[in-house]
């Protein structure tokens, strides 16, 4: 992810969302050293697994955007688009990893341990606690997103504060608490490729519908207003 992030402009989209990953991941790390956990093994492949998931997304994106999952389209479409705030990219790309991209990693670490995913197992004992340090951390990180002459205009000419709503559409345990229940879904279809390819697409183009409104420009309100403008 750091060397990703060193050939992208800073203000990419992709590199706004990296960043945060990059850095709500090295603060869950530090907050989880030395907690004992009941099946260990489970949540490292799952991180691998996860991972994996958002990199095979950039690399469809780059050689064979047919293939790109919807999810992650809006993302990679308005990366350089001009007026959308970091902090858009940043939760535009975590709810895209996270609601569509960690279902199918739950299942598919899951499927090569040899594991059942449900409810109340020791796995998902483990999975909850990670969701409170997680939710933690991702808060701190992402308020230093709210920064800068954005923000100042945000707060100036917005009667409700577009990265205000921004924020408020984005809650990192409740998408994790759904995450699991569609991986649970996805679970119970394992044995019905045909249906579960279908929730799967499903899934994957109402991610990519939450994206593009979260990716909605946040001074487009000063771009309309240019518009108006008799001059």
């Amino acid at each position: 992810m750091e060397s990703s992030v060193a050939t992208l402009p800073r203000a990419d989209g992709i590199a706004c969302f990296t960043r945060l990953y990059l850095s709500v991941t090295q603060g869950v790390q530090e907050r989880l050293a030395g907690v004992t956990f009941a099946d260990p093994g489970f949540l490292a492949r799952l991180d691998v697994a996860f991972a994996d998931l958002f990199f095979s997304a950039l690399e469809a994106a780059k050689s064979n955007p047919s293939q790109m999952p919807h999810a992650w389209a809006p993302i990679v479409e308005s990366r350089s688009t001009r007026g959308i705030a970091p902090l858009q990219f940043a939760l535009a790309g975590m709810s895209a990893h996270i609601n569509r991209d960690l279902p199918i990693a739950l299942v598919a670490t899951c499927t090569e341990l040899g594991i059942d995913l449900e409810e109340g197992s020791p796995q998902h004992s483990d999975y909850v606690h990670v969701n409170g340090v997680l939710a933690e951390v991702e808060a701190k990180v992402k308020a230093q997103y709210v920064t800068g002459w954005l923000i100042r205009i945000d707060r100036l000419v917005h009667r409700i504060h577009r990265l205000d709503d921004v924020v408020a559409m984005w809650s990192v345990d409740r998408a994790r608490d759904a995450a699991w229940v569609s991986a649970e879904a996805l679970w119970a279809l394992r044995d019905e490729p045909e249906l579960s390819a279908r929730f799967l697409d499903a899934l994957d183009r109402t991610v990519g519908l939450t994206a593009r409104g979260l990716l909605v420009p946040a001074d487009s309100w000063l771009h309309g207003s240019a518009a108006r403008s008799p001059g």
